[in-house]
């Protein structure tokens, strides 16, 4: 009795091991900018569902608008149905989802693109409020499946040593979609923990099953 007890407590403990949400990010499509005064400049916002089906996202972008405005927020194509808020200064918000909640998506795409337009001479960060973002799993609870941190920011140079002719093209770190950060350890602790439990389990099961 006590060895079947103490392998009820192992699944107990480490099912939960099997059934965590993937986390699901959002992302600019370049790290930094450098743009001129007075010229505008495009921004794509990307998803990455993280291998989860979902209904939609919505999500703040914080910026400074004494250094920034925003000329436009045109909707692309991974969800049906976008829509934006650019009412508050310094902040706009964008949500997408899907038209039908038995269609969810799933994957990489780009959810909407801001055209932003330089006003002076500066440094300002775009940054995701992850507070008050989330990304939406497709099950009955409707889960939050964003992996957030503040403290990724991407960095727009305006103005003094900006190259106005080549601002938005060149060096290939910039090119890089740049995603929010994970911190990467406790995922690869549960890749690596994953087979082994799973082993684990299955020799504890075999050997109380012969020793019974």
């Amino acid at each position: 009795m006590k060895k079947e007890l103490l392998f009820l407590i192992l699944i107990f403990f480490l099912l939960p091991i099997f059934l965590l949400v993937k986390a699901a990010s959002l992302s600019f499509d370049r790290s930094s900018y450098s743009v001129g005064v007075g010229q505008t400049f495009q921004v794509k916002i990307n998803i990455n569902t993280g291998g989860e089906t979902v209904n939609g996202a919505e999500f703040y972008i914080n910026y400074d608008s004494s250094l920034l405005s925003i000329e436009n927020v045109s909707a692309e194509d991974f969800f049906p149905t976008t829509t934006n808020d650019t009412r508050t200064t310094g902040r706009v918000y964008i949500a997408a989802f899907v038209d039908d909640p038995a269609s969810p998506k799933t994957g990489s795409g780009t959810i909407a693109t801001i055209t932003f337009k330089a006003l002076r001479d500066g440094v300002v960060n775009l940054s995701f409020d992850c507070n008050n973002s989330k990304v939406v799993k497709s099950d009955a609870n409707a889960t939050n499946i964003l992996q957030c941190s503040s403290d990724y920011k991407v960095t727009v140079s305006i103005g003094a040593g900006a190259d106005s002719s080549s601002s938005l093209s060149n060096s290939s770190n910039n090119n890089q979609s740049q995603t929010l950060p994970k911190s990467g350890i406790l995922e690869n602790l549960i890749n690596l923990a994953v087979p082994g439990a799973i082993l684990f389990l299955i020799g504890s099961g075999l050997k109380l099953i012969i020793l019974k």
